[in-house]
């Protein structure tokens, strides 16, 4: 078969759609010229290669309700590549089987919330939107977001629009209701007439996303080039494997079974699949970005295949963190998150992973050590992971290596490192308790201190690899 290349310099766009059907699997093949049905703040990787391939499907079925007007929230950047690119980007989706490149067609049209929030408002307050969508990571949610969403539901609310299904999908216990009280404060501080009607027409339900999609690199947008033979500044990549579990609580009842039609998990009650993410996944993830990050193992894949961290994170979840979950298939979800993890195509970085770290520790380390300690459970490499994040934020490696810290907290963090470097019981002292980070009860614990000021000990002595094969040397000593 004979395939017509565009001319070189060419750059992913809506005209050479035709062309890129005979080079890969996957092309939107419906018309992208509707209104938006969904408005989504946070137009990251993430929501891209996993919210929007599942619009996307849905698109591809016939259903124009689910296009995407995507808001960056401060980026000029992204927004502006994508809209060059008539809202279309490729997704490298790897597996054991190997990878294959899609194209989504699910982004119909982009802003900058810091610089057009009007057509944000407006946005939100279209007759075609029904759903309002957000990845804005743990620290998005603050007054000036709440403004936001409140601005464009008053507009709505003025014009006699229904409500929408209102859906959080960042890492965030009861995201759903997190976000309903934000929204209603901030609708409050409006008028109390619309607090009343967002809380009584709009929709909030908790929901849990689980896929790994690294940032993307150089190396990444190169292997677009190739594969699609056009310039894709937006590409991305990410694993086969993906899970959406959303509350059965939607504005519009009958988007529970199109949902679930693709492949989300609609049920009652989100918090068991929630609680094992965070814990499992996320928790591990944390983990093994400090570790990495301090023994200088730059990606995911590098950390898991040591056979000393594989070993740790396997009994992490096996002896401390599962058997305090409620998802009853948690052991199946610990086998296919080793195996995810282990995967060499999503080079996931440490240093990505670790970023806002302050942020993220409190929901994904201290409610399994609280839960271990009251169930009897051991905490050993709980501590281990505590230690090793303390060690992280000295902010330098094994070698003596700077590297950067992007945390809302490092400047403290950092100081607070270095002042006690090479004392692993002040270090413990000094940064094992923040209680802005461990909350008030482990800061209190002389038992979870003392192990981790063990741990810290030995990383310092050892370094990160010599302190885990010591610490799988005293649990084999047992």
């Amino acid at each position: 078969m004979t395939i017509n290349l565009p001319e070189t310099g060419a750059r992913l766009k809506q005209a050479i759609l035709p062309t890129l059907a005979a080079r890969i699997v996957g092309v939107p093949s419906y018309a992208r010229t509707g209104a938006p049905g969904v408005v989504h703040l946070g137009l990251g990787a993430f929501h891209r290669a996993h919210q929007a391939l599942v619009f996307d499907t849905l698109l591809q079925r016939g259903d124009g309700r689910w296009g995407v007007f995507g808001v960056a929230m401060r980026s000029t950047t992204l927004a502006d590549s994508l809209q060059a690119q008539d809202g279309l980007y490729a997704v490298q989706v790897a597996s054991s089987d190997g990878s294959q490149w899609q194209v989504s067609g699910a982004l119909w049209q982009t802003a900058v919330a810091a610089r057009e929030p009007a057509r944000v408002t407006q946005a939100i307050a279209a007759p075609s939107t029904r759903w309002l969508t957000l990845t804005v990571t743990e620290k998005g949610y603050g007054l000036e977001l709440g403004h936001l969403i409140a601005q464009g539901l008053a507009a709505r609310h003025a014009a006699g629009l229904p409500g929408l299904t209102i859906a959080s999908c960042d890492n965030l216990v009861g995201n759903g209701r997190q976000l309903q009280s934000l929204c209603v404060a901030a609708a409050r501080q409006l008028s109390p007439a619309l607090a009343h009607w967002v809380a009584g027409h709009c929709a909030f339900p908790n929901s849990m996303v689980d896929r790994i999609v690294p940032a993307a690199t150089p190396q990444r947008l190169a292997a677009a080039r190739e594969a699609l033979g056009v310039a894709d500044d937006a590409a991305l990549g990410t694993e086969a494997f993906w899970e959406w579990v959303i509350e059965r609580r939607f504005a519009d009842a009958s988007d529970a079974a199109v949902l679930a039609s693709t492949g989300v998990t609609v049920v009652d009650d989100v918090a068991p699949f929630e609680d094992a993410k965070l814990r499992l996944l996320n928790g591990s993830h944390t983990a093994m970005a400090c570790m990495g990050a301090v023994a200088g193992w730059p990606v995911i894949g590098d950390c898991i295949t040591q056979p000393a961290v594989r070993s740790f994170i396997h009994g992490l979840m096996t002896q401390e963190v599962g058997p305090q979950l409620d998802r009853p298939d948690w052991p199946a979800y610990r086998d296919a998150l080793l195996a995810r993890f282990a995967n060499p195509a999503l080079q996931h970085s440490v240093h990505q992973i670790a970023t806002d770290s302050s942020q993220k520790i409190p929901q994904r380390w201290p409610p399994s050590v609280l839960g271990a300690l009251r169930a009897g459970l051991p905490v050993d490499r709980l501590a281990f992971a505590a230690a090793a994040w303390m060690r992280y934020v000295r902010g330098s490696d094994e070698r003596g290596q700077a590297y950067a810290m992007n945390d809302p907290m490092a400047g403290e963090l950092q100081a607070l490192a270095l002042a006690h470097a090479g004392d692993a019981a002040a270090s413990v002292q000094a940064l094992g308790r923040l209680t802005a980070i461990w909350g008030e009860i482990l800061p209190k614990d002389e038992r979870w201190l003392a192990l981790a000021t063990r741990s810290l000990d030995d990383i310092q002595r050892l370094g990160v690899l010599g302190a885990l094969e010591q610490f799988q040397a005293g649990l084999d000593g047992k």
